[in-house]
């Protein structure tokens, strides 16, 4: 039973809280003063949260809860507005003769009209019927396929993400007017929201393996071959996309002369005949059936039979890709990060197993050595592997593997490497993203800054983009470092200095960083930080991924999903089945709406047997 002496206390709490919301006012003054005009209101609001989250409120809430009143759990949309009425409710309950003058409706309504009005400057109105933007990873094959872009559209996107890290200016050009195009005959709006590389730390390239394709007819349950391999022959001077066959380079005049219904004809690398009928003919080329497992190589010798023309003609098989191979890291082994750049190799065995050598693998951004030191802990390719290092120098760093599968675990080129209690300086935006400016500048509507750690990142593009003349170019905070989580604050106050912005919780480096066991408070503090300032968040990295790559998503990617709908955004990476992943995120945040707005759980009406 609460007692006037807890209410007294209560009540001199609130105002403690709301003097000290007050002064830091004056502490931040300056920060204040260089926001947007449009963020003026929400940076206060900000800084009146930092105030009220400065202590630990749960015997107050417990109080006011007890009292019918509101705990201030969801106070961060107007935080002196909920101290005020909460204040005036709780003199009224102690007998106080007051006038109750609540707050605007607008500032202590569920849907804030200021922070609605900045998520719809960067993402956009969205679809109706559904409150949160759904944000997709475009495929390289988006920019020869506007047919994709407008079925990703139809599924549900909104915005689109082109990531400045994979392919080149010209593919993206592609992607851009596909877009653009797609959107317009669709009559849906759609914004283009362009994600730097920022200055990831990764594993350099492999040494290559042979150039081998493996041609696999489908098998069942018993072994026996069920279904025919497709191959696709094709130009020596074509790149395939989109295929699920198995393509092989020949020379242009082979395609020209074979028709349906032709043979071509082959011994494999371990000399076994095999027989493949034309059974297509396009415009990209020819359509072969496999019965039978078979391996070829750059160089081998195919043979043209000409059925009608009743000729034989023979042809070499053009550069087929290099096979990769991996690296497999087991617990116990040594891993060595080059600074030289060369291609890595596994390990040097004995016939037993004993190491002469240990793998190696090139880091890309050698520099960071200096700043390394033994006992620190690493990770490689998102948390798959974990290691502590050994020794460093400026040429290389030695890891011993702490973490792995048990029977190993592949480590490929391109993959990320974290140092999460390791302090590196490293620019927030480097040579490759300023050169990737003006074209991003010229054709998003946002660029997304990787990487974040502290305001002078935050200055960096702020003042490269003022350079360019894109004012208005949106700007995506990506919080994917530890340092980036402690100074998001400030982070957000410097951002506010540009119109619009929002905050992506890039889950996947940030996990490493922090730790897999606190993301989910992690993301929790950002959520409410976002709030508070009125600010839109993207919820990102691996959402339906399972279903995305797959095609059928697991019970614990449904329910992240449906918890997404906290956010203001959420992105999925691209995937062969990504239209289906599209379809289910979009049926899920439809059904969302009714039960929560951001982290305000919505009474609907119980359906304990409906079907909807």
């Amino acid at each position: 039973m609460t007692n006037r002496a807890d209410m007294e206390r209560a009540s001199t709490e609130l105002k403690s809280i709301y003097d000290r919301a007050i002064e830091f006012e004056s502490i931040h003054a300056d920060e204040l003063a260089a926001v947007h005009p449009q963020f003026k209101e929400s940076a206060r609001n900000l800084v009146h949260y930092l105030a009220l989250r400065q202590s630990d409120l749960r015997s107050l809430q417990e109080t006011l809860t007890s009292l019918g009143l509101s705990s201030l759990g969801r106070s961060e949309r107007n935080v002196l507005g909920s101290l005020r009425v909460v204040s005036t409710a709780l003199a009224s309950l102690r007998g106080e003769a007051v006038s109750f003058v609540p707050e605007t409706q607008q500032g202590l309504a569920l849907d804030n009209a200021v922070a609605r009005r900045h998520k719809e400057a960067l993402l956009g109105a969205g679809p109706p019927g559904r409150d949160v933007s759904i944000m997709v990873t475009m495929p390289t094959e988006a920019g020869d396929h506007k047919e994709l872009v407008a079925e990703m559209l139809a599924a549900g996107m909104n915005v689109a993400r082109i990531n400045c890290a994979r392919d080149d200016e010209a593919t993206w050009q592609r992607i851009v007017d596909n877009l653009r195009e797609a959107s317009k005959d669709s009559d849906t709006q759609c914004r283009i929201n362009m994600d730097l590389g920022g200055p990831k730390l990764r594993t350099g390239p492999l040494e290559p393996g042979p150039r081998v394709l493996h041609i696999k007819p489908r098998r069942g349950p018993m072994g026996r071959i069920i279904a025919p391999r497709r191959v696709r022959l094709v130009p020596e001077d074509f790149v395939q996309r989109g295929t699920k066959s198995a393509c092989i380079p020949v020379p242009l005049e082979c395609l020209e002369l074979a028709e349906v219904g032709d043979e071509i004809r082959y011994r494999d690398t371990r000399g076994k005949k095999r027989r493949l009928p034309v059974v297509e003919k396009d415009e990209k080329g020819l359509v072969l059936e496999a019965h039978k497992g078979a391996y070829i190589q750059t160089g081998s010798r195919l043979r043209l039979v000409r059925s009608k023309a009743g000729e034989k003609i023979d042809y070499r098989i053009g550069e087929l890709p290099a096979i990769e191979r991996p690296l497999r890291l087991r617990v116990g082994d040594t891993l060595r990060l080059t600074g030289d750049g060369a291609p890595g190799t596994p390990a040097n065995e004995t016939p037993d197993g004993a190491i002469i050598e240990c793998a190696k693998i090139a880091c890309q951004q050698p520099e960071v050595f200096q700043y390394l030191a033994p006992g620190e802990p690493v990770s490689l390719n998102d948390g798959k592997i974990s290691g502590v290092i050994i020794s460093a120098d400026d040429e290389h760093v030695d890891i011993e593997i702490t973490k792995a599968k048990p029977a190993g675990s592949p480590l490929r080129g391109n993959k990320g490497i974290n140092f999460p209690k390791s302090d590196i300086p490293i620019a927030g935006l480097t040579s490759v993203d300023r050169q990737h400016l003006p074209f991003i500048a010229r054709n998003a509507d946002a660029v997304s800054l990787s990487f974040v750690r502290d305001t002078a990142d935050i200055d960096e593009i702020v003042n490269e983009l003022d350079r360019l003349g894109a004012t208005d170019l949106g700007l995506i905070v990506k919080i994917e470092t530890k340092r980036g989580f402690k100074n998001l604050p400030q982070l957000i106050l410097s951002a506010m200095r540009r119109y619009p912005i929002a905050v992506m919780i890039a889950r996947g480096d940030l996990a490493v960083e922090c730790g897999w066991e606190r993301l989910a408070e992690v993301q929790e503090d950002i959520l409410w930080m976002c709030e508070a300032a009125r600010v839109p968040v993207i919820w990102a990295t691996q959402v339906l991924e399972q279903e995305a790559k797959r095609g059928l998503p697991s019970r614990a990617e449904i329910t992240d999903a449906a918890m997404s709908q906290r956010a203001d955004c959420v992105m999925l990476n691209k995937g062969p089945h990504i239209l289906a992943a599209i379809r289910t995120l979009d049926n899920i945040l439809r059904r969302m709406k009714a039960h929560h707005f951001k982290k305000t759980a919505r009474m609907r009406k119980l359906q304990v047997s409906g079907d909807d």
